[in-house]
């Protein structure tokens, strides 16, 4: 990732944000924008939000079936054809 990211790559790479699970760079890269884009802080605190109500509800981390769906959402974010990339 370059040291500058639109929102397209904050918000894909936001699980990995959240998890720690970025090198050094790139979630610094990341933080930088969530610091200057409201749009993008208010789609941490969504996540930060879901996060917190999916490990109350299971007990633990996230189901790996509701990551893969949230994945596939953020991944059609930058999709056109997809409905979730056309209302962006």
């Amino acid at each position: 990732m370059t040291s500058q990211v639109g929102c397209i790559e904050a918000v894909r790479r936001m699980w990995e944000f959240l998890d720690r699970g970025l090198d050094e760079p790139d979630h610094e890269a990341v933080e930088a924008h969530l610091a200057l884009c409201l749009r993008c802080c208010g789609e941490l605190g969504f996540a930060r939000e879901l996060r917190r109500l999916l490990r109350r509800r299971s007990g633990g981390e996230m189901p790996e079936d509701v990551h893969a769906r949230l994945q596939r959402f953020i991944d059609g974010l930058d999709d056109p054809a997809s409905d979730t990339g056309a209302s962006r």
